[in-house]
C-alpha cells in the first residue's frame, strides 16, 4: 500500500498539477491582451523581466558548476548521487522561477483588458497566474524528491538512510538559487521602486504609475523579478527542505526513541518498517497537499470587490480541510501513530495564525495601520518611528506561535514531529503560493491601466485586486517566514544527527577527537562564538543588502531627475521616456550587488565549521534562527505597514493624495520597501541555506576534526 500511495502521490500528483497549470497557462494566453498600446507596455515589461532573468541564470551557471564539482570531489563515495542531486535541485528552482515569470508577464496586460468587464474576469486571470506559479513549484519540488528518493534506493529499507543524506543536495541546489533570486530580484524591484516614487510622486507630484516616469516600468519589471520569480524560489526550497528532513530524521529513528515518543515497544523488523512508512508519509502528504489546492482553486471567484479576499482565503481554506482529511486517512492506511496527525495540525494551524497576525499589523483596514497613517499628521520622522514600532512589536505573537507550534509537535513526534508540522504548514503551498503571486500581477495590471490611459473603472478593479494583493503578499512573507523556521530548526536538528553519524563512522574506523563537539553546552566556548556570529549574521546580511538597495536607487534617481530635466516635453506628455536605461541600471546594479550576501551565506558556515568545529557550527545556525526570524518578521511586517499606511492615505485620509501627510507617508514606504522585499525576505533563505550547507557538508568537518 505504501508503495502505491508514493506512485500515486509522489509522481501523480505532480504530473496531474503540471497538465492543470499547462490548461491554466492556455486559458490565460487566450484571453484578450488588449489594445496595441496595452501590449506595448506589457511587451517592455516583459522584455526587461525575462532578460532580468536569462542573465541572472548565466551568472548563476558558474556558481551552480563550482558548487557542483565541490560535492561531486569533495564528499567522497557519495558525492556523485549528492552532486547530481544539487544540480536536479538547482534546474527545478529555475524552472519553476521562469515558467512563473513568463506566465505572470503574459498575465498581466490580459488581467487589465479583463478588468473592463467585471471583477469576475480579471480576478480570475490575476489568480490562474498565481496559481501556475504555485503548482508549478510544488510539483517540481515533490517530483524531484520522489524521483531522486527512489533512484537512490529509498525504497528499499536496507539503502533508505544513504539515499535521504544524498537528497539534501537536492535542497542545498533549491536554497543556492533562492537566495540569489530573492536577493537580486530584490535589490532590482526596490531601486526602481524608490526612484519611482521619490522622484515622479514626491518631488514631481505626479500620480503612481504615471507613463511619464521613466522609472515605471522598471517598477513593473521588479514585481515579476521580486515578488514572483524571488517568492516562488524561497517557498520552493521551504517545501523541499521541510520534506527531506522529515525523510532524514525518520530513518534516524531507533526502537528507544520510539517506545519514549509512542509508548510501544517493536522488535526489529517492525521498527524498520514504521520509520519506512514514517519517512515515506512526508513525500506522500506533500503529493495529497497537491491535489488539496487543484480542487482549492475551482473555490476562488467573486464578483464583489469587497468579497476578493474572502474569495481567495476560502479557496485556501477549503484546499487545508482536504489536506488535514487526507492526513488523518494517511496516518490510518499507512499505520502511523495518531500524533503524527496532531503535527500536521499544529504546523497548518501555525501558518494560518501568523497569516492572521501579520494581516492584522499590515491591512489597511486595520489600528496599526491607520495609527501610522495618523503620524504622517507631523511629519516623515513620526510615521517611520511608528511603522519601527509595528514592526517590533508584530514580532511577538508570531514567535509565540512558531514557538507553540515547536513545542507541541515535539513532544508528539520528537525532532521529526518539527519536520511534519513544517510540511503541514506548507502542504497547500500550491494554493498559497497562488494567493500570494497574484498581487505582483494585479499591482502590473493597474500600473498597465494607468499607462495605457484606461477608462477610471478599470483602474478601480485593478486597485481592489492590488489592495488585496498587498495583504496576501503581507501574509504570504509571514507564511514564508514561520515555515523558514521550522525548515531551520528541523534542518538543524538533521545537521546534529549528521555529525553524530560522521563522528561514529570515524571513531569506527579507529578514529578519536580531542573533545566531543557535538553537544551545544554553554560552557563550550565554540558554542558561545558560534551563537555571537550566527547571532550577527542576519544583520550583517540585512545592512548588505539594504545597502544595495541604497546605492542603487541613488542611480534611478539621479537618472530619472536628468531624463525629467533634459528631455523636452517629458513632463506634459508629449515625448517618451527612456526606460530601458532604468531597466539597466536596476539590472547592473542587482546583479553585481548579490553576488556578496550569497558567497557570505555558503562561506560562513564552512569557515566557523573548519575553524571552531560542529560545536561552533552548531551555535552559529542556533543563533541565526533567533535573530534572523525575530529580523525577518519586523522588516517584512514593518515594510507592509508603511506601505498600506500610504495607500489608506490615498484613498482620501488625513488629505489624501499630494497632501503633506501623503508625502510624509510615501517616504515611510520608501524606507519600507527594502525591508519587505529585499532584506526580510531574503533572511529566510539565508537560514535555511546556511543549515543545508553545514548538513552536506558536516563529514567534511568531522573529518579535519580528527585528532
Amino acid at each position: 500500500m505504501d508503495s502505491q500511495l508514493y506512485y500515486l502521490c509522489g509522481f501523480g500528483g505532480p504530473a496531474l498539477a503540471l497538465i492543470f497549470a499547462f490548461i491554466l497557462t492556455r486559458k490565460i494566453n487566450a484571453a484578450d491582451p488588449g489594445n496595441e498600446r496595452m501590449q506595448k507596455i506589457a511587451a517592455q515589461i516583459r522584455k526587461g523581466a525575462m532578460a532580468f532573468l536569462k542573465t541572472e541564470y548565466t551568472i548563476l551557471l558558474g556558481f551552480v558548476a563550482i558548487m557542483f564539482c565541490a560535492l561531486f570531489f569533495g564528499l567522497g563515495e557519495d558525492g556523485s548521487r549528492t552532486a547530481l542531486a544539487f544540480l536536479v535541485g538547482a534546474v527545478s528552482s529555475a524552472v519553476a522561477g521562469w515558467v512563473g515569470m513568463r506566465t505572470a508577464t503574459g498575465a498581466a496586460v490580459r488581467t487589465t483588458n479583463a478588468a473592463k468587464t467585471s471583477l469576475l474576469d480579471a480576478l480570475r486571470i490575476a489568480f490562474s497566474s498565481g496559481a501556475v506559479m504555485g503548482l508549478t513549484v510544488v510539483a517540481l519540488g515533490t517530483l524531484g524528491i520522489a524521483l531522486l528518493f527512489f533512484l537512490f534506493g529509498g525504497l528499499d529499507g536496507q539503502t533508505a538512510l544513504k539515499a535521504s543524506e544524498s537528497i539534501f543536495g537536492f535542497s542545498l541546489g533549491a536554497s543556492s538559487i533562492a537566495l540569489f533570486a530573492r536577493v537580486g530580484g530584490g535589490i532590482f524591484t526596490k531601486a526602481a521602486d524608490v526612484g519611482a516614487d521619490l522622484v515622479g510622486k514626491v518631488e514631481a507630484g505626479i500620480p503612481e504609475d504615471d507613463p511619464r516616469n521613466p522609472a515605471v516600468i522598471a517598477d513593473n519589471v521588479g514585481d515579476n523579478v521580486g515578488d514572483v520569480a524571488g517568492m516562488g524560489a524561497d517557498l520552493f526550497e521551504s517545501y523541499v527542505g521541510c520534506i527531506i528532513s522529515a525523510i532524514a530524521l525518520a530513518l534516524a529513528l531507533n526502537a528507544g526513541r520510539i517506545t519514549e515518543l509512542w509508548g510501544f515497544t517493536l522488535e526489529t523488523d517492525a521498527v524498520d518498517a514504521l520509520k519506512g512508512h514514517l519517512s515515506l508519509f512526508p513525500i506522500i502528504l506533500a503529493g495529497a497537499g497537491i491535489f488539496a489546492s487543484i480542487v482549492g482553486t475551482f473555490f476562488v471567484k467573486t464578483n464583489d470587490e469587497k468579497h476578493v479576499h474572502a474569495a481567495l482565503f476560502r479557496g485556501l481554506l477549503v484546499a487545508s480541510v482536504i489536506v488535514l482529511a487526507a492526513a488523518y486517512g494517511l496516518t490510518t492506511v499507512m499505520d502511523i501513530p495518531i500524533k503524527v496527525f496532531w503535527s500536521v495540525i499544529a504546523g497548518l494551524a501555525a501558518g494560518v495564525a501568523i497569516g492572521q497576525v501579520t494581516e492584522y499589523y499590515t491591512s489597511k483596514d486595520r489600528g496599526p495601520v491607520h495609527r501610522i497613517a495618523q503620524q504622517c499628521e507631523t511629519g516623515a520622522a513620526t510615521n517611520i518611528i511608528a511603522g519601527l514600532g509595528t514592526g517590533m512589536i508584530s514580532t511577538a505573537v508570531p514567535v509565540l506561535i512558531i514557538c507553540a507550534s515547536i513545542f507541541f509537535s515535539y513532544e508528539w513526534c520528537g525532532l521529526y514531529g518539527i519536520a511534519i508540522a513544517a510540511v503541514g504548514m506548507l502542504s497547500t503551498l500550491g494554493i498559497s503560493l497562488g494567493v500570494d503571486a497574484y498581487g505582483p500581477v494585479a499591482d502590473n495590471a493597474g500600473g498597465i491601466a494607468e499607462m495605457s490611459e484606461c477608462p477610471p473603472e478599470v483602474r478601480q478593479r485593478t486597485d481592489s485586486l492590488d489592495a488585496v494583493g498587498n495583504t496576501t503578499a503581507a501574509v504570504g512573507k509571514g507564511f514564508a517566514i514561520g515555515s523558514a523556521a521550522l525548515t531551520a530548526m528541523a534542518l538543524f536538528a538533521s545537521f546534529r544527527t549528521e555529525a553524530q553519524k560522521a563522528m561514529d563512522a570515524v571513531i569506527l574506523d579507529g578514529g578519536s577527537f580531542k573533545s566531543v563537539l557535538t553537544d551545544l553546552e554553554l560552557t563550550n566556548v565554540n558554542v558561545i562564538i558560534g551563537l555571537l556570529i550566527g547571532g550577527m549574521l542576519p544583520f550583517l546580511f540585512s545592512a548588505l543588502t539594504m545597502g544595495a538597495v541604497g546605492r542603487a536607487a541613488n542611480k534611478m534617481i539621479e537618472e530619472v531627475r536628468r531624463q525629467f530635466r533634459t528631455i523636452p516635453g517629458l513632463m506634459e506628455g508629449k515625448a517618451e521616456p527612456d526606460s530601458e536605461t532604468c531597466v539597466a541600471i536596476s539590472t547592473r546594479a542587482a546583479l553585481r550587488e548579490m553576488i556578496l550576501p550569497g558567497v557570505m551565506a555558503v562561506v560562513s558556515p564552512l569557515a566557523v565549521g573548519f575553524i571552531f568545529g560542529t560545536a561552533g557550527l552548531a551555535g552559529l545556525l542556533a543563533g541565526s534562527l533567533v535573530s534572523g526570524v525575530m529580523l525577518a518578521i519586523m522588516m517584512a511586517n514593518a515594510g507592509g505597514a508603511w506601505d498600506n499606511a500610504k495607500k489608506y492615505i490615498e484613498d482620501g485620509h488625513h488629505g489624501g493624495k499630494g497632501s503633506e501627510p501623503h508625502k510624509a507617508a510615501v517616504i515611510g514606504d520608501t524606507v519600507g520597501d527594502p525591508f519587505k522585499d529585499t532584506s526580510g525576505p531574503s533572511l529566510n533563505i539565508l537560514l535555511k541555506l546556511m543549515a543545508i550547507v553545514s548538513v552536506v557538508f558536516v563529514p567534511v568537518i568531522v573529518a579535519a576534526m580528527k585528532s
